[in-house]
């Protein structure tokens, strides 16, 4: 027997069939508008609008991690092997003999050059050069020497024309008589030097420190919200891809405490203000390193040619001269190496080079760097992410923008006080506390009473991140930091 009425006077067809009969009208009124009509078709997949959103790897590509137990490191660094000393005045004319006094004003400048040293004189503003020879010395900060022209009788740097000041001196070797007998400046006095003494020149090591911090972050999920699933399928920054839920933002707080790793190396500044100096000290990063010790390279652009870049080669060249460094740019000035290497052709001027790849133009591609050379040295030049992000650096260029960093490749040598001996370490290497009870490196952890912690009555469950670290970034006159006008 067969139902009447029929049920909205529509009959289901067992098949997908169009017949008048289960026809479902949705225009007659509120009780027949059924919402399930407007639902939209749901994407389960992102889309990665920002591509790869993640900034850390330039300290992976240039440096290593090594671990510590102190609140502190320190490293100790060679200075200058030979003698020299800048901004010299002139002073008083004894006969055929002058004083010159030693980088006067600077407490820094020990005067250790001996009687009967020879020296050159160098005047930069006038171009005039003399050589000398030591007739008396007074040692100790702010000491002076009598020099004797070898150039003739009575040609004092005065009688020359020679500036008053910013006066260059420095040792290049000695001249004594036949038959003749040195002995120790007694304690190396200060003061005038004793005739037929030597100072002994004991080297100077400049120490220099830095503080770890501890990097914190914390993400939260109730247990209410455990419950209540939602799948998205992704695909992460870190390599991963599937379908997640609520531990979808906990890997995405896990990549942004990871980049917060690197750029607190990079942007770190000791902290110089009233606010917990001694507990918070903050630590030095690459940046304010570079700034402090290193070489700035101010306004740097195409239009200049071969003739800007070339001066930062002959600052290299007064510093450590290491032969194989790493460029590290942001786009504007990337393109601008570009144009500037354009120019260059394979002979003389240099031309392409990858020795730091082993030689391999594949590896260097692979990587994201291209090579180039131009006198003694190789350049390999790539794109840096965290100055052209624009959630950090990207976009600002103009009044003291930072545009690239030039970093030696390699390693340097130092004196390590605890092994006493030189250790060689890359210029640029993390710290990190860790002892055999607790590794600071890089900590997870669960806490709460969800998603299987059970450590307190907290209905949530907590992902905690740690971390404790610093930047040594060791011979820091071999970096270069690019900034816009």
């Amino acid at each position: 027997m067969a139902l009447s009425p029929q049920f909205g006077s529509v009959i289901p067809s067992s098949t997908q069939q169009l017949l008048p009969t289960n026809y479902l009208q949705f225009n007659t009124g509120a009780g027949a508008d059924f919402a399930q009509q407007y639902l939209p078709e749901i994407y389960e997949q992102e889309v990665e609008r920002y591509g790869n959103r993640t900034l850390s790897g330039f300290l992976k590509m240039v440096g290593a991690e090594m671990p510590m137990t102190s609140d502190q490191v320190i490293w100790s660094e060679q200075n200058r092997l030979h003698i020299s000393y800048l901004a010299c005045t002139t002073g008083a004319v004894v006969g055929t003999t002058q004083v010159i006094n030693l980088s006067p004003g600077i407490a820094t400048a020990i005067n250790v050059i001996s009687i009967n040293d020879t020296v050159v004189i160098l005047d930069p503003i006038s171009g005039l050069e003399a050589k000398a020879i030591v007739t008396a010395s007074t040692t100790g900060a702010g000491g002076s020497i009598t020099v004797q022209s070898l150039s003739g009788a009575g040609a004092t740097l005065t009688a020359q024309g020679f500036a008053a000041a910013g006066l260059k001196v420095f040792v290049y070797g000695s001249d004594y008589a036949k038959g003749s007998n040195i002995a120790t400046n007694a304690a190396n006095a200060v003061g005038a030097q004793v005739a037929g003494t030597r100072v002994s020149i004991d080297p100077v090591l400049t120490q220099f420190a830095n503080s770890p911090i501890i990097i914190r972050n914390q993400y939260t999920v109730n247990g209410s919200d455990m419950a209540q699933i939602g799948w998205v399928e992704v695909a992460t920054e870190d390599g991963t891809s599937g379908y997640l839920w609520y531990l979808k933002a906990e890997s995405e707080t896990r990549l942004r405490f990871e980049d917060y790793l690197e750029m607190a190396m990079i942007e770190g500044e000791l902290n110089a203000s009233a606010l917990n100096p001694n507990t918070q000290r903050g630590t030095q990063g690459l940046f304010a390193a570079i700034q402090a010790r290193g070489n700035v390279e101010v306004g740097f652009t195409a239009a200049n040619g071969l003739g800007e870049f070339d001066a930062i080669l002959k600052n290299l060249d007064t510093q450590g001269a290491i032969e194989e460094n790493m460029l590290f740019l942001q786009r504007q000035t990337s393109l601008d190496f570009d144009d500037m290497l354009a120019s260059i052709s394979y002979g003389a001027n240099g031309g392409t080079a990858y020795g730091l790849f082993e030689n391999s133009e594949e590896m260097a591609l692979n990587l994201g760097f291209s090579g180039f050379r131009r006198g003694s040295y190789d350049f390999y030049k790539t794109d840096w992410k965290y100055l052209n992000d624009a959630s950090t650096r990207g976009g600002i260029v103009g009044v003291n923008s930072i545009e690239g960093v030039l970093v030696p490749a390699g390693t340097s040598t130092v004196y390590d006080q605890i092994l006493g001996t030189n250790i060689r370490r890359p210029f640029l290497h993390v710290r990190y506390r860790a002892s055999q009870g607790d590794d600071r490196r890089m900590k997870s952890w669960l806490t709460g009473s969800a998603g299987g912690a059970f450590t307190s009555t907290l209905d949530a469950m907590e992902v905690n991140f740690l971390s404790e670290r610093c930047l040594v970034t060791q011979a820091a006159n071999n970096f270069v930091l690019f900034r816009g006008l």
